[in-house]
């Protein structure tokens, strides 16, 4: 479940409460009158089954509770109550299919922000992808790609798509296309610096790689592994199973084959730049076609579900 926190002024009160106690869904309702201070108000609050959390949130933003007043959300992951317990039965169709729109947004919002941190993290990670592609090692191509925060972004991107909103889709391309530049702009100086001292060198980047020459040999199975991680991904972040985006993350090509452009590039080993340009390309394309197509039909089933507990 989830519960919210309210800030509610004088002048909604009657409204609000009125709405939360004829919401299904919707129980241990409980009002402090005055309580708020800044902005000033009553505090109510509630638990909300997960399968009504979109209707409530889109009913309290419609009312201008957004504006004049504030909704906090917090998930809640064990409620002892038989009322609890009624709410869930009542609200139809399943928690876990539940698509709550205003989570997911804000969730991709704060993820596809181009931040000073996002950027060290981009950076970070594809320096540490390039120490694993010179050095043939899957396991830190393996932990680059967890580090990497780019799938932040491009589920920005989906959520955009699908919701037709061009700021928040210009805010995540912003974030992908800086990232990715800033962080094989600084790969580059990086792989030089370690030439420089010795720590890579022409024969371990030219040499065989049988750990990792998949960075830079894109084939039908780099296209399909993204379709699939964009699944995941999407089904991780609106099922609030945020925990499996690690999973989603080390099965996508997308900061080792930057950085592999970016020390291809060092030795003008312009073949392998290619690529793993092409690699970068067919798995952001991947993601983001699986991700808009997954929000799409959670989209579509979602209201079938609502439309169908209404009729």
């Amino acid at each position: 479940m989830l519960h919210l926190r309210l800030i509610v002024p004088a002048d909604l009160r009657d409204t609000v409460l009125a709405r939360l106690e004829g919401w299904v869904g919707v129980t241990h309702v409980v009002v402090l009158p005055g309580a708020a201070l800044s902005p000033a108000g009553d505090v109510m609050s509630c638990d909300v089954a997960r399968e009504a959390a979109d209707e409530v949130l889109s009913g309290l933003r419609a009312l201008g509770l957004a504006e004049h007043g504030a909704i906090s959300a917090q998930q809640v992951e064990l409620v002892l109550s038989k009322a609890a317990d009624q709410a869930e039965e009542l609200a139809p169709g399943e928690g876990a299919d539940a698509l709550v729109w205003e989570a997911v947004a804000e969730i991709t919002h704060e993820e596809s922000t181009l931040t000073a941190v996002y950027l060290a993290f981009m950076s970070v990670a594809t320096m540490l992808a390039a120490c694993g592609a010179v050095l043939d090692s899957a396991i830190l191509i393996v932990g680059a790609m967890a580090v990497g925060p780019e799938f932040g972004p491009l589920a920005g991107l989906c959520v955009a798509a699908v919701q037709r909103r061009v700021g928040p889709a210009l805010r995540s391309l912003n974030a992908l296309l800086v990232g990715f530049a800033v962080a094989m702009v600084l790969t580059v100086g990086f792989s030089w610096v370690m030439d420089r001292l010795g720590l890579f060198s022409p024969g371990r980047f030219e040499g065989p790689r049988p750990g990792t020459s998949f960075i830079w040999q894109p084939d039908a199975m780099s296209f399909v592994v993204a379709l699939l991680a964009g699944v995941a991904g999407m089904l991780s972040l609106t099922s609030a199973k945020a925990g499996m985006l690690v999973g989603v993350a080390i099965s996508v090509t997308t900061v080792p084959a930057a950085a592999n452009a970016a020390v291809a590039v060092v030795y003008q080993d312009y073949s392998q730049a290619v690529g793993s340009a092409v690699q970068l390309l067919l798995n952001l394309l991947g993601i983001v076609v699986a991700g808009v197509l997954t929000l799409a039909v959670q989209h579509a089933l979602w209201r079938s579900v609502r439309s169908r507990a209404r009729g």
